[in-house]
């Protein structure tokens, strides 16, 4: 799914395809969540309406998806905030690619069905290597889920090389 001409990209729009196959985010998987995290220079934003599918219990959103949806996005800002230190477009070589190190998610209320979720990422520490994000899920007015995400660069499409450092 290309974004048309004039539209806003997502940072996941870059993603080589050799990597776009994320259940999260990944253009290439036909079950994906279709995560898109748009980076302003200063905050990833995301939105995602659950689906039926997506349901805990009646009129609960499934715990589990909140969680994916604050790893992939908070990945996918890592990764724009890494671009942009670098003073590079997203998409150019070497390409910049990150796995999860660490995720922390807090859920603070249910976070209900039939409401569009926002999720706003910002950076709270950027290494070249490493990135710390923190993730605010919020539902209408209420802000029911906090994550926060150590994104750490690997090796673009081999995904093995972490480094913490």
């Amino acid at each position: 799914m290309s974004p048309s001409a004039g539209e806003p990209r997502a940072i996941q729009d870059f993603y080589h395809d050799d990597i776009a196959i994320c259940l999260g985010c990944g253009r290439h998987n036909p079950q994906t969540l279709g995560v898109r995290t748009y980076w302003d220079g200063q905050e990833g934003l995301c939105r995602f309406t659950p689906s039926d599918q997506h349901t805990a219990f009646p009129g609960v959103v499934y715990g589990g998806l909140l969680a994916s949806l604050i790893d992939c996005h908070s990945i996918g800002t890592a990764i724009a905030a890494m671009y942009d230190a670098e003073g590079r477009a997203p998409g150019t070589e070497p390409e910049i690619t990150c796995v999860t190190a660490s995720l922390q998610v807090d859920f603070l209320r249910p976070t209900p069905m039939g409401v569009e979720l926002e999720l706003r990422a910002s950076i709270e520490e950027l290494a070249a290597r490493k990135a710390i994000v923190l993730c605010s899920l919020r539902a209408g007015d209420e802000e029911t889920v906090r994550g926060r995400v150590v994104a750490v660069r690997v090796a673009a499409r081999h995904g093995t090389d972490l480094d913490t450092d």
